[in-house]
């Protein structure tokens, strides 16, 4: 049985070949071919992908980083889209699912949402379950900058929060929405915030995320 975490992976791979290796994404100035290659690395080169938040590991992803930047985009794609090797910890059903389900949810997000005309998913309400509870165990991490309380809020009305504090900001929508909202992609996300005026502007400019 696929597991949510490798049909997503499928999704993305799809995606960037279908996009092209200088499409725009929301990661900054990455381009698709930026994106693939971070992807590749986080799994291929853990020796290096440790740098996103081992400050002392930064140059070393820098310069591994550019070395996949710079190897053809098909090859790219094809590493992202067969899976990491056996000896990494990303090739364990349970690692994988625990670590790329909302990664590659978020980076899909990413290519779609960059392009002129896109539209929300259709998500699969066992999925979109599946989201939700990721961000019930991430919500404070992914609020924790946030210069206002912030209450995330599904439209079946169950909440959670993601940082105490008044004024309070409450955003409303689909999992997914919430998700790319607390991953700092406030400007794509579909949600709906209710708050005092200046408060609901803190929270559309946080920055959130990891």
């Amino acid at each position: 049985m696929s597991t949510h975490a490798k049909r997503e992976r499928l999704l993305l791979a799809d995606l960037l070949e279908a996009a092209g290796p200088d499409a725009p994404t929301l990661c900054g100035a990455w381009r698709a071919r930026d994106l693939a290659a971070h992807l590749v690395v986080r799994e291929h080169r853990p020796d290096a992908a440790g740098g996103v938040l081992i400050k002392p590991l930064a140059a070393r992803l820098e310069r591994v980083q550019g070395e996949y930047v710079a190897k053809p985009y098909e090859e790219l794609i094809r590493l992202l889209r067969s899976g990491p090797p056996r000896h990494s910890p990303f090739s364990l059903k349970q690692v994988d699912e625990a670590a790329n389900t909302v990664e590659f949810y978020i980076h899909t997000e990413d290519v779609r949402r960059a392009q002129p005309e896109w539209s929300p998913r259709i998500m699969d309400p066992v999925f979109a379950d599946v989201l939700w509870r990721r961000l019930e165990t991430a919500a404070r991490l992914l609020g924790r900058r946030c210069p206002v309380g912030l209450v995330l809020r599904r439209p079946d009305g169950r909440t959670v929060v993601a940082r105490k504090g008044a004024p309070v900001v409450t955003v409303t929508g689909e999992p997914g929405e919430l998700l790319l909202f607390t991953y700092g992609r406030q400007s794509v996300a579909k949600v709906e915030l209710d708050g005092e005026d200046a408060a609901v502007e803190q929270a559309r400019t946080a920055d959130l995320g990891i």
